[in-house]
């Protein structure tokens, strides 16, 4: 068992009220457009464009004059290290944070502009973490843990607060899981408030380390992957976390990096709301049927902290995995005439032409065949598959 202080509600409730006038009280957003059944609590819309100033600013109120003249210094992906980069500002004292070297610029960018220091470290999360426990060693700064700290796990259990006292008939809540910080706390408060109220977790499946680990029955390290949910991109779970993890979540589920694609344009296109990898996870396992649609659902979107360049490919993905972005390939006589027949197969369909390219067959005996290959936006699988069927396009 961890020998860290246990988290109480109590210690939830200290939390909500501490972060009166830091934190904001964000809304619980209907999509009927998407499924009646789901609402997103919209941590995008919190101060530093996530949940995390919450933990952040709970565990770095509790130091003492002492430990706060030596500053804080924090691991992170880039959320975490906003929220303690603000919450240090705003108690005068000095913040360093550890962050892997790949981290999203647009997170980098921001958490200098809060008024910390940036270290990048080459590697993932896990490399950060080290490097970060290495310093607060020698230079005797307090180590502000993104998730592992009954202070800032008391901090983000003030979303499960909010959201029963918001929607008090909620009958589920799906939260992103990387180091178990946010869940343990959500669920701790749903818990306690609305026990009959199911907590899932979700990862992506190529990083799904507290899976494994609830799996398993205990923590386990799982191989590094890339993922666009790199806010959860954590190898090894929370010791904490992981122990109330098993006593308070009902189930942990996973979705693919296709998925998460796919629910950001959705959020995108439906309840405008603008969601990073991470954020978009909740909602990908409701969308995508890992869990029970019939139940009220609350999907917490994490945060909404993405480069708009990233989001550009991100969009494309997922539109392609809604089969709303399609490149399609055939052979055809090499002709004006026959390019001008596809063109207007294109047209009486009403997909979009995004893109062609024409090749000529450089292997076919036939002189006058050529290869094309062109990119379609369609309104869904429905019109793809008429558009194949028109083109004698065979899957």
């Amino acid at each position: 068992m961890s020998t860290q202080k246990k988290v109480t509600y109590q210690m939830i409730e200290e939390a909500a009220e501490a972060l009166k006038g830091t934190a904001e009280l964000t809304p619980v957003v209907s999509a009927a457009r998407l499924h009646p059944n789901i609402f997103f609590k919209a941590e995008n819309l919190q101060k530093t464009g996530s949940f995390k100033i919450r933990g952040a600013f709970n565990k770095i109120r509790t130091l003492t004059e002492e430990e706060g003249s030596h500053g804080v210094i924090a691991c992170s992906a880039g959320n975490h290290a906003q929220g303690v980069a603000l919450s240090a500002a705003r108690r005068g004292i000095r913040s360093v944070v550890c962050m892997p070297a790949n981290a999203p610029l647009l997170k980098v960018n921001a958490t200098k502009a809060y008024g910390a220091e940036v270290v990048l470290v080459p590697g993932c999360y896990d490399d950060a973490a080290e490097e970060a426990e290495k310093l607060s060693r020698e230079k005797g700064m307090v180590l502000v843990h993104p998730f592992d700290d009954p202070y800032v796990i008391a901090g983000q259990g003030t979303i499960g607060k909010e959201i029963v006292e918001q929607m008090p008939d909620v009958e589920q809540v799906i939260v992103s899981v990387g180091g178990g910080g946010l869940i343990s706390g959500v669920a701790l408060a749903i818990k306690t408030l609305k026990p009959s109220c199911r907590v899932i977790g979700v990862q992506t499946d190529g990083v799904a380390s507290m899976y494994g680990s609830v799996g398993m029955g205990e923590r386990i390290t799982v191989m590094d992957n890339p993922t666009i949910a790199d806010g959860i991109h954590v190898l090894t779970p929370g010791q904490l976390t992981f122990e109330m993890v098993n006593e308070y979540v009902d189930d942990i589920v996973t979705v693919t990096e296709e998925e998460i694609s796919a629910a950001i344009v959705s959020l995108l296109e439906g309840p405008k709301i603008v969601a990073e990898g991470a954020g978009a996870a909740t909602a990908a396992a409701f969308l995508s049927r890992r869990v029970d649609t019939t139940k009220k659902t609350v999907c917490i979107i994490s945060g909404g902290n993405v480069d708009i360049s990233t989001l550009t490919l991100i969009v494309a993905k997922g539109l392609h995995k809604l089969d709303r972005l399609t490149t399609l390939e055939m052979d055809l006589p090499d002709s004006t005439k026959s390019l001008a027949i596809v063109m207007e197969v294109i047209a009486d369909s009403g997909a979009l032409l995004i893109d062609m390219q024409r090749e000529s067959d450089l292997h076919s005996r036939n002189i006058n065949s050529c290869h094309i290959k062109f990119t379609v936006e369609t309104t869904g699988r429905e019109q793809l598959l008429k558009l194949k069927d028109a083109l004698n396009i065979k899957d």
